[in-house]
């Protein structure tokens, strides 16, 4: 007998029909007899259908009255989901963030988990019930409810796991685990076995939207072992674990992430301590920065470019035309017709020519490389927007090439 841990996202409950589903696959699981805590999103769109109802009524609504708000999507489909499985006859109960132990701090919209308290949980279980969690939620030292953010409901998932020592959490999605690039958008995309934490956070964090990349730090931190497959077939997915329990692969993936702004700073003083002043400014705003290159200085003066989230764009260019007087009346400017492309693998490293390949199908595709990135297992550019789909297309392509 095992401890499972289930996740599934909101178009994985969307409707009835599919509410059923999800409760035929968590009873089958139960049935096998296993132990079974199941971590539910809100159905389909409700989250974004909250948020339009919030700006009919305050459009500059509190971060605290919006938790309380949209923490109620995810409240809706446990209950949902409980019932459903109350129907077929098995014991089950449906549990809000609080009731299952969640403990955040204080950010109200993107919390962060600082403990589960596990006890109301343990004995859910050991009465043989099939607990249903409400996903994307806790409570903070205020007793507020809190929300956790984009993907919250994939942390939340991989927490219960890393708490209660499951032998296993499944992250069930509409694809059938984690492919080299998007299936719905590229030719030939091809579904990996497995993959390293590592290269499964960075190709979250570059873009693919299969996990959250909060839940795989902490599913890398704790040694959680993550499933990623199908709430809609049932086939095998994704395991992501640890690296020496794997072969090397080359390249793992190419993504692409259209949430880019490109800040260019022209004619910058090339005095010391000008890109500390600058960056801590940003970092003082909880403001994430990626990509930064910074010319060779020349008559006295350089160019600092990089980039961060489009939300955060104009944001940047303000914050630092306001407070940091050696940039005053310099050119700041913010692009966001950009996009960037990256390539993903853990042999990367050791292993010559794959940033020349990548630059070669870009170079044949006629698409400008602007700025370039680089780390043990990746590979990341920028190039212009309106190019993002063909230049995927052209990398994986390279790595991967269709039969």
């Amino acid at each position: 007998m095992a401890l499972i841990v289930q996740k599934f996202g909101g178009s994985s409950v969307a409707n009835a029909q599919r509410v059923r589903n999800v409760a035929s696959i968590i009873t089958d699981t139960y049935k096998q007899g296993n132990d079974v805590v199941a971590v539910v999103s809100a159905q389909g769109d409700t989250t974004d259908d909250l948020i339009e109802k919030a700006a009919e009524i305050n459009p500059k609504a509190s971060k605290r009255e919006m938790d309380s708000l949209l923490s109620a999507g995810e409240q809706m489909s446990s209950a949902l989901l409980a019932m459903a499985i109350e129907a077929m006859g098995f014991p089950v109960v449906s549990l809000l963030g609080w009731q299952a132990g969640f403990r955040t701090d204080r950010h109200y919209g993107s919390a962060r988990i600082k403990a589960i308290q596990p006890e109301r949980l343990k004995a859910e279980i050991d009465k043989k019930k099939i607990v249903i969690v409400a996903g994307f939620q806790g409570l903070n030292s205020f007793d507020d409810i809190t929300t956790l953010g984009r993907g919250g409901s994939d942390t939340s998932a991989v927490a219960i796991a890393a708490a209660l020592h499951a032998d296993r959490c499944q992250i069930f999605t509409d694809v059938e685990g984690v492919y080299t690039a998007d299936p719905r958008k590229v030719e030939g995309a091809r579904k990996l076995k497995e993959i390293t934490y590592d290269e499964m956070l960075e190709l979250a964090t570059l873009g693919a939207q299969v996990l959250n990349n909060r839940s795989v730090e902490m599913a890398k931190k704790y040694n959680v072992e993550v499933e990623v497959l199908s709430s809609l077939k049932r086939v095998p997915g994704t395991i992501v674990k640890e690296a020496a329990k794997m072969e090397k692969m080359l390249v793992r993936g190419v993504t692409k992430d259209t949430d880019v702004a490109r800040i260019s700073i022209i004619g910058v003083p090339d005095i010391p301590g000008i890109a500390f002043k600058i960056f801590s400014k940003l970092a003082a705003m909880n403001m994430n920065v990626d990509i930064i290159l910074q010319s060779v200085g020349r008559n006295n003066t350089k160019d600092i470019i990089f980039t961060v989230s489009k939300a955060n764009g104009e944001a940047a260019v303000t914050a630092l035309k306001e407070s940091i007087d050696c940039l005053e009346g310099l050119d700041i400017l913010c692009d966001t017709n950009v996009a960037k492309i990256s390539v993903v693998g853990a042999g990367m490293e050791t292993h010559p020519g794959t940033a020349s390949k990548m630059f070669e199908a870009l170079y044949e595709n006629d698409i400008n490389i602007q700025m370039i990135s680089t780390s043990e297992i990746k590979i990341s550019v920028l190039i212009d927007l309106a190019s993002a789909d063909r230049a995927v297309s052209a990398v994986h392509k390279a790595f991967f090439p269709v039969d």
